[in-house]
């Protein structure tokens, strides 16, 4: 897709979602890690019902790690993957009072050295919790981004270094959002509403190949 294409792109999509933001709640940088981790193959929705009742009870890093995941599991269950998530989150946590004072550390390097945390999962921090300019790659921004031509990677990382390298880094942070929106509301892994679609009218490649 080339410069041109990708700004209406983009365009069509800041129109579609103006509102376009974080859907996770979360109120620091301990909350954004957590409730990013829990995020994996889960809804946001799903999510924010577990964390309300979680943070109130364990609100940093320090009450966490004295947890067992035997303990964390039935608290996360909800949130689907729970053994691995139990397993990761307690680890994240003894990690972040024995290394980093209870804080979480603010560079990719730093985060992707504690367990269960991923490209992804570090990006989403640095973008919610720090303000970084970030293109984290869900689920939702890989298959997206593939299907209407914005990338064609066939990993993640692919996809996301070809979004770094076509997207204005002052719309990094926005295009994260508008892309995961419109995953969300519109263009479905299984069955995509293209008759609603914005893009359809020459700007996605899928539709213009069909």
């Amino acid at each position: 897709m080339d410069a041109t294409r990708t700004a209406q792109v983009m365009a069509a999509l800041r129109e579609l979602y103006p509102e376009a933001k974080p859907e996770l709640n979360f109120r620091n940088p301990f909350e954004t890690l957590i409730a990013t981790i829990l995020s994996a193959q889960c809804t946001d929705r799903r999510v924010n019902l577990v964390t309300a009742k979680l943070f109130p009870q364990y609100p940093d890093a320090f009450a966490m790690a004295k947890l067992t995941p035997e303990e964390l599991e039935p608290m996360i269950r909800e949130c689907g993957l729970y053994h691995s998530k139990a397993k990761h989150i307690v680890a994240a946590c003894r990690a972040l009072v024995e290394q980093y004072g209870g804080n979480v550390p603010s560079t990719r390097e730093e985060l992707m050295k504690l367990p269960g945390v991923g490209q992804k999962t570090a990006g989403v921090v640095l973008l919610a919790a720090f303000g970084d300019d970030q293109i984290p790659v869900d689920t939702h921004v890989f298959r997206v981004s593939r299907r209407i031509g914005l990338a064609d990677g066939n990993t993640p990382e692919k996809v996301e270094a070809q979004l770094r390298e076509r997207l204005d880094r002052d719309i990094w942070s926005l295009g994260h959002h508008l892309i995961i929106w419109h995953g969300r509301r519109c263009c479905h892994a299984r069955r995509p509403e293209c008759e609603r679609c914005p893009l359809n009218d020459g700007l996605c490649e899928k539709h213009m190949e069909s």
